[in-house]
């Protein structure tokens, strides 16, 4: 009787099993979440703004479906997957570039907001387990964990990759080597299975957000160059195909080792507690540590020396009126590789300028965005392009004085 009853629970459940597959198409989706955003963003030149709000709404179109469902279906629950990773990434880059909410303080936000979040859900359901969300109640807590895990990674990611100056690849390679500890935690040291997932699963959103900048940044920006298009379609079509093997393999909706996690989850909560509480002071003493770490030796570079950000911009001045000269001519591909060079020395710039003046660097930061933007449309507007590049220029001047 009660082997029937857990079977009933988990065929009712509204989430997948974990496999292999999971992770896979998981990572694909985080990845997406980062190039898709942006090719929204800058390709189409909708904006920011504009992006997010179409992003949200389709968002919570999709949310609606899912939880109008009874049942674990592949394709509502990965569409909804991919457009969260989507509208968490947005979010945050909403906060960053038009709030100018320092990355610092959205990595805090979003971690409190992730805690409380599932700080409540253990409280009301007992239970952190994916594999029991049969209830509207533990659905919806489970979706807003999932909204603040691609917000937070999206803060975290950039908080390291582009401030801290750690760089795409070498950020995409740390979170992989603490995945890789924190699965050999599980498997040999008896780290609790669903503390676990959680782990893995909020290290997976700059995982992927890494692994997107990698491929479809430009090579003077230290990536493959495929682009924000490319990458986004070659991503897309792979989770596409994954739903469809999964939707006929059933793979993911096997009941057994479901069962056997949840019972396993539920064995020992000091345990799992003491655990918990182990494993948030070392992520604090890591994440704390290293940040201090890279900020002092930013400051060892002489930035902090410099009160101001005058007669550090020139080569920004310089790239951005070749830019403009390009685009009186009419020569847009001359403008373009403009913009990957001017968003290469950008990037390469910001641990040492934003240290000296954050409220400046954010406000050139907006300025730079939108030349980009509107440059690399996918039909580009001469008249708009001589606007936003102008605009720029009178704010890097100033702030160059």
């Amino acid at each position: 009787m009660q082997e029937n009853q857990n079977i009933m629970i988990i065929l009712l459940n509204k989430v997948p099993q974990v496999t292999i597959f999971f992770w896979i198409i998981k990572i694909l989706c985080t990845t997406v979440g980062e190039t898709f955003a942006d090719f929204i963003n800058f390709n189409i030149g909708l904006g920011l703004t504009l992006t997010t709000i179409i992003m949200g709404v389709s968002f919570f179109i999709a949310l609606f479906f899912q939880l109008k469902s009874n049942k674990y279906v592949p394709a509502i629950y990965w569409a909804t997957i991919v457009l969260i990773s989507v509208f968490g990434t947005l979010v945050t880059d909403n906060l960053t570039d038009n709030m100018s909410v320092p990355l610092e303080v959205s990595t805090a936000v979003f971690s409190v907001l992730l805690g409380l979040t599932l700080l409540f859900w253990y409280l009301s359901e007992k239970t952190l387990s994916i594999h029991s969300i049969f209830t509207k109640k533990r659905e919806i807590f489970y979706w807003l964990t999932i909204l603040f895990t691609f917000a937070l990674g999206t803060a975290v990611g950039d908080l390291y990759s582009e401030q801290l100056g750690f760089g795409y690849l070498n950020t995409g390679i740390g979170v992989v080597m603490i995945i890789a500890l924190v699965f050999l935690a599980y498997k040999f040291l008896k780290l609790d299975g669903v503390l676990a997932f959680w782990i893995a699963y909020i290290l997976t959103r700059p995982l992927g957000a890494s692994l997107g900048d990698y491929l479809s940044q430009s090579k003077v920006n230290g990536g493959l160059g495929l682009g924000t298009t490319v990458t986004s379609v070659i991503f897309l079509i792979a989770i596409l195909v994954i739903i469809v093997f999964l939707a006929v393999s059933k793979i993911d909706t096997n009941a057994k080792s479901d069962i056997a996690e949840t019972k396993q989850s539920n064995a020992n909560k000091k345990h799992v507690l003491t655990q918990t509480i182990v494993v948030l002071v070392i992520f604090l003493v890591v994440g704390i540590g290293g940040y201090n770490w890279r900020s002092n030796y930013i400051a060892s570079q002489g930035a902090a020396d410099q009160a101001t950000l005058g007669g550090q911009l020139n080569d920004f001045v310089k790239i951005e009126n070749e830019m403009l000269n390009a685009v009186n001519k009419t020569d847009i591909a001359t403008a373009k590789k403009g913009a990957d060079n001017l968003e290469h020395q950008w990037d390469t710039q910001e641990p040492k300028l934003r240290k000296i003046d954050s409220t400046t660097w954010t406000k050139i930061d907006g300025t730079i965005d939108s030349v980009l933007a509107t440059v690399r449309s996918s039909k580009p507007d001469v008249n708009r392009s001589k606007t936003v590049l102008t605009n720029s220029l009178i704010v890097l001047k100033d702030a160059n004085k």
